[in-house]
């Protein structure tokens, strides 16, 4: 501001010398009179000779930096004002545009909500203020619920482009509604998209950062930001509110289409520290959510494999392959009447400098960085490898490997199974791949071909960790399997609670009346082992038999069990002396319990030709558990007890299992 009588400045306005580059209050007055000269040339006519000056002008800081600053100092009549209202016009309009392009550049075109960058705009903001707050106080989390439409790709492809972006607009509209209700966040006003408020894109710092954040961040994937959030508890049930939210039936061109969708949770300071971790840790829990059907992860450090020490597992573990240092332990699985059914085969790895690795976490690191394929070839190598070693020994057993899902859905895996047998001259039905409800969740039909291309080479097949998952009639009818595996997290509890028993029981009743096997994982004491006989279980695996064994102990293991059998029984697997041939069509049950029809399409007596043993790469580490140790077997125990591994469980006796018994010779069984 400039004093109309003497013409030097007194003031200023702040934001007019920061537009400048200088601030308030600095400098000296400045003479903003002309001179002499220059009134004399002035075109416009000067009415007074004093010189003093008025300021006339406009002064715009930040609209936009090509726009000019234009500053009249004269003496003026009011003829001349239009022309400073045209300039000023001008310059109004241009500093519009330029807002509506900056907001443009943080807005979602087709949805109007707010983009990936401004997503992140707010979570910086929000995070530099709860960084001022001690963490235990709720006000300094920040946290992100990152959200993605399950088969949408599908759904677009099959009505069109065009439906599928007024699909995903019907979604956008759906979140912010949600969320601007109260009900499923008291107290939280949704922001994030265009509309009455000209704030609604920007940083939570400039509206106060207690806005929540509506986000589109590309395609199908939405993203809510929560400033000020209490736990991951809270977070949880937002994001399964959310999805139900999602799921209720939408009318798109005259169909009624019903949505699903995962999402992941991540939370400030607890699982990130900057605004691009929080994005990519909640993009990888909702990997996880996709992945295993669950709806809803928290970020588990665990699970990611780009975490630096899990890159250096997966580096470490690279090399092992290479090198050859992971190893197969095999744990048998035996009949009650003492007849060994196969071997179960287990990773092992001892990573230098750590010592043991548990498969759970390895396996799952391989799994999520591709490195599955690798894994599973280097596992099935070393699994037929074993059995062509065993048979050439006299040892006729079957050796199951468990498969991921991936690996049966890449092409041209059953032909390089059957390719790998045949280099070893091992016969298809001496090895069994157990699989998982889960693969038909991914490509239904092609994992069926796979599986069914598999059978017709002759590979035994096995379902595991059955009632774990995603377990329905329909799909357990059109998988060709012909074992069924009970999980250990039902076989543990069977004695002590009365629902996991009835998980047990009614489990092996669907089984055997679709002419499948049952076998049950995790059996560690006698109470279960008589249990699991009484409920008519066809086979059981776990410490009370044996721990995992290294291979060569697991060959002294079978040597021991075929030395006691007369030379003749040595091959062929002898009917049992108490048990009377069963009729065709039927099974002949052991004597403790009552005999079981049996389909006439599955005569499998004494034992079914597709029940093998399995072998799966990421069985988790059998680890003894915090249970009482069963009795010390007595003299004459028919399973034997060498040689073992030093934290073998100690078997106890049972009376009903000869130790007359040969391991298993079965032809293969009809595609």
């Amino acid at each position: 501001m400039c004093d109309s009588g003497t013409g030097r400045r007194v003031r200023h306005r702040a934001a007019a010398q920061a537009g400048r580059g200088g601030s308030a209050g600095r400098g000296p007055t400045e003479d903003l009179r002309m001179e002499r000269h220059s009134r004399d040339a002035s075109p416009y006519p000067l009415h007074g000779v004093t010189g003093a000056a008025l300021l006339l002008g406009i002064l715009l800081a930040g609209a936009a930096p090509l726009i000019p600053l234009a500053i009249l100092v004269a003496r003026y009549e009011a003829e001349l004002l239009p022309l400073f209202a045209v300039p000023l016009a001008v310059l109004v309009a241009a500093w519009r545009i330029a807002r509506d392009r900056a907001r443009d550049q943080l807005t979602d075109p087709l949805t109007g909500l707010a983009n990936r960058q401004a997503l992140l705009l707010a979570a910086r903001a929000a995070i530099a203020e709860g960084s001022s707050v001690p963490p235990p106080a709720p006000v300094g989390r920040v946290g992100l619920i990152l959200l993605d439409l399950d088969r949408f790709r599908s759904l677009n492809d099959t009505l069109g482009h065009a439906a599928g972006d007024r699909l995903l607009v019907q979604i956008s509209h759906r979140l912010h509604a949600a969320l601007s209700s109260g009900e499923l966040l008291p107290g939280a006003v949704p922001g994030g998209r265009r509309g009455s408020d000209p704030f609604s894109v920007l940083p939570p710092a400039v509206q106060g950062g207690r806005r929540v954040v509506v986000a589109r961040m590309g395609g199908d994937e939405f993203a809510v930001l929560l400033p000020g959030v209490g736990c991951s508890v809270t977070l949880q049930r937002l994001a399964r509110a959310l999805i139900a939210e999602l799921a209720a039936p939408s009318s798109l061109d005259g169909l009624l289409l019903v949505l699903e969708a995962s999402a992941g949770v991540c939370i400030f300071p607890d699982h990130a520290g900057d605004a691009e971790t929080l994005l990519r840790r909640a993009d990888v829990a909702m990997g996880h959510a996709q992945r295993g059907r669950t709806g809803v992860e928290v970020y588990d450090q665990e699970r990611d494999a780009d975490t630096p020490i899990r890159v250096g597992l997966l580096g470490d573990l690279r090399r092992a392959l290479e090198a050859g240092e992971v190893e197969l332990h095999y744990q048998p699985k035996v009949a009650f009447d003492g007849r060994v059914v196969g071997l179960e085969a287990l990773l092992r790895w001892d990573r230098p400098g750590r010592g043991r690795i548990s498969p759970e976490e390895f396996v799952g690191l391989a799994e999520s960085s591709g490195l599955m394929p690798r894994l599973t070839d280097y596992v099935l190598d070393a699994a037929v490898r074993q059995l062509a070693e065993w048979r050439s020994q006299g040892l006729e057993v079957q050796v199951a490997v468990n498969v991921s899902p991936r690996d049966v859905l890449t092409p041209g895996f059953a032909a390089g199974v059957a390719d790998r047998l045949a280099r070893h001259a091992v016969p298809p039905q001496a090895l069994q791949l157990e699989i998982t409800e889960r693969l038909l969740l991914d490509d239904s039909r092609r994992a069926a071909d796979t599986l069914d291309e598999l059978r017709r080479h002759g590979v035994g097949m096995s379902l595991d960790d059955f009632g774990t998952g995603h377990s329905s009639l329909v799909r357990l009818r059109s998988l060709p399997v012909g074992e069924l595996k009970i999980d250990r997290s039902f076989v543990s509890r069977m004695v002590a609670d009365d629902h996991d028993a009835a998980v047990v029981r009614c489990s092996v009743e669907l089984a055997h009346s679709l002419g499948l096997t049952v076998v049950a994982e995790g059996v560690e004491d006698d109470e279960t082992w008589e249990q699991l006989h009484s409920l008519g279980v066809d086979a059981v695996q776990g410490w009370l038999v044996s721990a995992a064994l290294p291979a060569d102990q697991a060959s002294a293991w079978l040597r021991v069990r075929r030395a006691a059998l007369p030379p003749a029984e040595r091959v062929v697997r002898p009917a049992l002396p108490e048990t009377p041939a069963a009729a065709p069509g039927t099974y002949r049950a052991p004597p403790s319990h009552p005999s079981r029809p049996r389909t006439p399409t599955s005569p499998p007596p004494p034992h079914p030709p597709d029940h093998h043993p399995r072998a799966r790469p990421h069985l988790p580490t059998a680890a003894v558990p915090a249970r009482p140790r069963p009795r010390a077997p007595a003299a004459g125990s028919p399973i034997p007890t060498a040689p073992r591994t030093a934290a073998r469980r100690p078997s106890s006796p049972h009376p009903h299992l000869p130790t007359a018994v040969s391991p298993p010779n079965r032809s293969p069984r009809p595609p």
